[in-house]
């Protein structure tokens, strides 16, 4: 049994707190600032921070890490773009809801892909997701475009916590990291420059940035990983999966949309669900290592 430091729990609940909030500040920025443009800047910004942070981490980027991570990458990159897209499309709160729809599509990916065995509990926990989902998404016998950009995000995400499930063993965490983030940066590069790269137009775009790429994403890392070697991992997923209520939260109170009964029960479907699935289960050690994986919002 690990030993817990007293402040492990609050350093984790920060961390949830700085993710919920970047999809808060992340808003009103890419109104301002082109999806792409953005998410260039601010990952850019994160890998350079990670690599001052630890210079020798480039010493530890050989191939072996190179063909994995930069794979593992451009799933994230995906993931981010689409979740990106739903943000402006659709609420802070209902893309955070989508978004953690891949606690519940992990385990589904990887019996699928991997064989893996499920357990009841993914069945009930995809039952009340879906559930959960029809209430947020549902708008008469439609649903918005900016929704299904959420979904296709939690299922990029899901399918990159697999692939690092099974790529990421035996190789330097740190590094596999950088790498990630830098192959973040480059897609969305790709993506940013044929129509004409628009820096960041003002100082509250600049301030998204910096708190996205240095307290979401760089200091998260950080706290996350030293967190993950003092606790036990399924105990770390669930406090992180708290990032979601502190999205729909930190929106409604800085007046930034208002929640409808509909939402907010959807909202406690989804969470519920998400908490079913990871919850500390026999035989769950695997699933649990996966799913706390350090994971950058």
């Amino acid at each position: 049994m690990k030993k817990t430091p007293a402040f492990a729990t609050p350093a984790l609940i920060t961390v949830a707190a700085f993710w919920g909030a970047g999809f808060v500040i992340m808003k009103p920025a890419i109104d301002k600032e082109p999806i792409n443009d953005f998410l260039a800047t601010r990952f850019t910004v994160a890998t350079i921070v990670m690599v001052l942070a630890r210079p020798s981490v480039l010493k530890k980027i050989n191939w072996d890490v190179l063909r994995t991570a930069v794979p593992l990458g451009l799933m994230l990159g995906g993931g981010y773009i689409t979740q990106t897209i739903a943000l402006q499309a659709t609420t802070a709160a209902v893309t955070a809801f989508l978004t953690g729809l891949y606690v519940v599509l992990t385990p589904i990916l990887g019996w699928v892909v991997l064989r893996q065995r499920l357990d009841r509990k993914v069945f009930w926990g995809v039952a009340l997701a879906t559930v959960g989902l029809a209430l947020i998404s549902m708008n008469g016998f439609t649903i918005e475009a900016g929704q299904l950009w959420g979904l296709l995000c939690a299922l990029l995400y899901a399918a990159h916590i697999v692939g690092l499930g099974v790529w990421s063993r035996g190789r330097d965490i740190y590094a596999m990291t950088v790498l990630q983030l830098a192959a973040v940066a480059l897609l969305t590069w790709l993506f940013a420059l044929p129509d004409g790269y628009q820096p960041p137009p003002s100082l509250d775009v600049w301030l998204a940035i910096g708190f996205t790429a240095v307290l979401a994403t760089a200091l998260a890392f950080f706290v996350q990983t030293w967190a993950q070697s003092k606790m036990d991992a399924s105990r770390v997923a669930i406090i992180l999966t708290s990032e979601i209520v502190f999205a729909a939260l930190i929106a409604v109170l800085v007046g930034q949309e208002s929640l409808s009964l509909k939402t907010t029960l959807g909202g406690i479907l989804m969470v519920t669900a998400m908490l079913m699935v990871e919850w500390p289960r026999r035989g769950s050690r695997v699933a649990a290592e996966l799913l706390s994986t350090p994971h950058l919002e």
